[in-house]
């Protein structure tokens, strides 16, 4: 573990939120990567309720570094899919982190998830349209990012516990999801470009997941 990578883990063990996200900003080799991902993990899943710093600077870095669309391309080849299956592993990864044991590398751990993600996503497609009904391909079905917008915007346990999510994630995923506006009209809201807005909506609503499983309000 090289000594960025150790600042890193003393910043998040010790609760230091800019250090910390500081140090992550300047992490640019990709073995520094890897580690700094096992580092996050094991932070997150460890003790009896984890580190909610290194849970969100753990799907930060997985949306930012491109892992999580790398594992997810391995199964899938439309980017539709493989941005709806992105958001799907996110979730899954910030909602199961308590169970990561670090027997294996965090890419392996998420891999698996992805796969996992990238069938249920075939199957949910397959079902809401099977090949052969009506002539045309199957069309595009409904994940977890789908469901956890309804949730958003449905539950009023959810509501209060956006309160509780960064800022700059908070207000894009009350924007997107509570309010129902196109990514673009976030994006301009909050001044941020597009891309920028999208990801921040990805990692609230992964973040969101991770509040609910904790405060037992998944459904």
């Amino acid at each position: 573990m090289g000594r960025a990578v150790s600042t890193l883990k003393a910043a998040v063990v010790s609760n230091n939120t800019s250090l910390a996200r500081r140090q992550l900003g300047e992490l640019v080799d990709e073995a520094d990567h890897d580690d700094a991902l096992d580092v996050l993990a094991q932070v997150a899943a460890g003790g009896s309720s984890g580190s909610p710093l290194a849970t969100e600077l753990l799907i930060e870095a997985l949306d930012r570094f491109g892992t999580a669309r790398h594992a997810v391309r391995r199964f899938l080849v439309d980017e539709t899919a493989v941005d709806d299956v992105t958001q799907d592993t996110l979730v899954t990864v910030a909602q199961s982190i308590g169970t990561f044991r670090g027997e294996a590398k965090l890419t392996t751990w998420l891999h698996q998830i992805a796969r996992n993600r990238a069938v249920d996503h075939l199957r949910r497609v397959r079902a809401a349209d099977p090949l052969g009904e009506d002539g045309r391909e199957p069309g595009p079905a409904p994940g977890t990012a789908a469901r956890m917008s309804s949730l958003v915007a449905s539950r009023h346990a959810v509501r209060q516990l956006l309160d509780e999510l960064p800022e700059r994630y908070r207000d894009a995923v009350t924007l997107r999801d509570v309010e129902g506006l196109p990514y673009a009209e976030v994006a301009t809201r909050l001044g941020r470009n597009l891309n920028t807005a999208k990801s921040h909506v990805a990692r609230g609503r992964a973040l969101l997941a991770a509040l609910l499983v904790s405060r037992g309000e998944e459904s």
